[in-house]
């Protein structure tokens, strides 16, 4: 199975993979980190399945509905044609939004009279018993999940068991959770569809977009939105568990969670593409974690309701992603000491009191909360941490990390300007500090560029942050040799790596895909904008635009987990940092 040829469905509530021989093969329910119903991602053999597929097998073809999250696989066989429709319901229904936790899919020929087979065989989570089936007049009825799961539909039941039947007219199935359907199928599912499509379609028209690469920013759009667990306002850094990054390699992590370092960068992309009603409800959800958390001792990563219950577990009965194990449950980073994220959530939260759009959000508490943060962040400064990239060896003070806390004091100090003058220099004295102790510590003469960690030796892509951060002003020497230096050396076929250092798995083999564009943004901040262009057309994304989090250059395959957030939203940024404003096409 190859990330290729997968397609994602969502409501903000729960997500589905399609594959192009018309499987759902990953579903869980009723929300992103619980157990699997549909999981051949991950068994082929024995996880829970859901096709509707041509009964000669043929592989179909995949696309969106213009600008929708509305997927479409169309199959061509001998006998005839026919299409698959996907979607999860989402529009606004009595001033809210209606999002029930319901996979439709809607079957029709196009020419001929094409030979079809269909099975739904969900599985109950991580156990993959066999739930007991009942059928109903125009259901099935599965029984042993924590609610109620049925597929109701208006195909015959006795086609249900995979034997082959000619489709002679428009069929339509409903998988829900909780509550069923109890109306007529034809119409609701219609009705769905044409609702679905409105409100995908009129929120991208609410999106901000460059004037070049539209389509890509558009897709990692609807895609980072995708992402959003709307009901505590939580951003996962991904739908899936356990794809390993490379072949071989046991990288395989569980990513079904909200990182808080993902916030600063998903809030900024927010910002760009003016959708603040993500961006004030995911706030809603930091300053409920941050405000929680006793003496502001802050996990890297939660679950989509603000709980820490992320014991990391391996499924020994699970043959994994193509055979890639291990499967894992859970993460162990959430016991990490990650530094930055002090730093991140400063920024994150910042636009608060700068931006009089988010003027409702300010509150004596709320500015004494990021205070707070800021004052955690200067405290761990040089501190060792597992840093960005989570390492699983001897912790050590990392240069990013201590780049978050300067940025964590800067921004306070722009803060204090405004409401706390008094405090201001404080925090601009500490900026200046950590800044020259990076300056001192960091920099790596032999090498013309600033390392990974203190008095160390290896390049890291992450440094490429300091040109957004504006650490060192753009024409800076030391900032530019960095980014001429990891663009070389850490260069891998057009793509980047992360590092090129063995992190207790090995060194990194195949490239990170956030990294790439990390470069694209630091070459236009840096008044590079032509070779940020260039480099954004020879990377930039094919089929339907979906992103993981590695790539392997040499057989151009995706893998890691999948979509992966962290790397659409670097789209986003490096698209808006390299395309000329409209101002300059118009």
């Amino acid at each position: 199975m190859r990330l290729e040829d997968l397609g994602v469905i969502g409501n903000c509530q729960f997500s589905a993979l399609v594959h192009n021989s018309g499987e759902i093969v990953w579903c869980c329910m009723p929300r992103f980190d619980s157990e699997p119903i549909c999981s051949t991602l991950l068994d082929s053999y024995d996880g829970g399945r859901f096709f509707i597929s041509p009964a000669s097998g043929e592989i179909g073809t995949q696309r969106y509905l213009p600008n929708t999250n509305i997927l479409e696989t169309v199959f061509q066989t001998s006998s005839g044609s026919f299409r698959v429709v996907d979607f999860a319901p989402r529009f606004m229904q009595f001033d809210r939004a209606f999002r029930p936790t319901q996979l439709i899919r809607i079957v029709e020929p196009l020419e001929g009279t094409p030979r079809i087979v269909v099975a739904c065989e969900p599985r109950i989570g991580w156990s993959k018993t066999r739930p007991s089936a009942v059928q109903g007049s125009h259901h099935v009825r599965f029984e042993g999940f924590a609610s109620q799961i049925r597929l109701t539909t208006d195909i015959p039941l006795s086609y249900l068991g995979g034997q082959p039947f000619t489709l002679t007219g428009r069929q339509h199935f409903v998988l829900s959770w909780g509550s069923p359907v109890e109306e007529p199928l034809p119409p609701l599912c219609e009705r769905f569809l044409n609702e679905t499509a409105r409100y995908w379609q009129h929120w991208v028209k609410q999106c901000n977009i460059p004037p070049l690469f539209q389509q890509q920013v558009i897709r990692s759009a609807l895609t980072l939105k995708l992402h959003c667990f709307e009901d505590t306002g939580a951003i996962i850094a991904a739908m899936t568990t356990s794809i390993p990054e490379s072949p071989g390699s046991g990288r395989t992590w569980d990513y079904r969670y909200c990182w808080l370092r993902d916030s600063y960068y998903t809030l900024d992309a927010l910002g760009l593409l003016g959708q603040f009603e993500e961006r004030e409800q995911f706030v809603q959800y930091l300053l409920n974690v941050a405000g929680g958390a006793p003496n502001l001792n802050l996990a890297p990563l939660y679950r989509v309701d603000g709980s820490q219950n992320l014991d990391e577990s391996i499924l020994e009965d699970w043959p994994g992603y193509n055979g890639e194990r291990p499967v894992r449950i859970g993460n162990a980073a959430a016991k990490h000491a990650q530094h930055d994220i002090y730093g991140e959530l400063v920024l994150a939260l910042t636009p608060i009191f700068l931006d009089e759009r988010m003027s409702a959000e300010r509150s004596p508490a709320t500015l004494q909360l990021i205070e707070g943060l800021a004052r955690r962040a200067v405290s761990m400064a040089g501190v060792p941490d597992a840093g960005i990239w989570e390492y699983r060896t001897e912790w050590k003070p990392q240069t990013f990390s201590s780049l978050m806390c300067w940025a964590a004091a800067d921004r306070m100090a722009r803060i204090d300007d405004l409401q706390a003058p008094v405090r201001a220099g404080e925090f601009r004295t500490e900026a200046e500090r950590i800044k020259g102790e990076i300056i001192a510590q960091c920099w790596n003469a032999s090498r013309s560029s600033f390392v990974s960690e203190y008095g160390g030796e290896d390049l890291d892509a992450s440094l490429l942050q300091m040109a957004r951060l504006r650490f060192l002003p753009a024409g800076n020497p030391m900032l530019n040799s960095t980014i001429n230096t990891i663009s070389k050396e850490l260069s891998h076929n057009g793509w980047l790596l992360r590092y090129n250092s063995n992190d207790g798995f090995g060194k990194p083999t195949f490239a990170f895909a956030l990294c790439t564009f990390w470069l694209i943004e630091a070459l236009a901040v840096t008044g590079r904008r032509e070779e940020a262009q260039a480099l954004f057309d020879r990377i930039k994304g094919r089929g339907l635009g979906l992103l993981s989090e590695d790539y392997d250059t040499t057989s151009s395959r995706m893998w890691g987990n999948f979509p992966q957030t962290y790397s659409h939203v670097g789209l986003i940024h490096a698209a808006f940092a390299a395309s000329p404003r409209w101002t300059e096409v118009l």
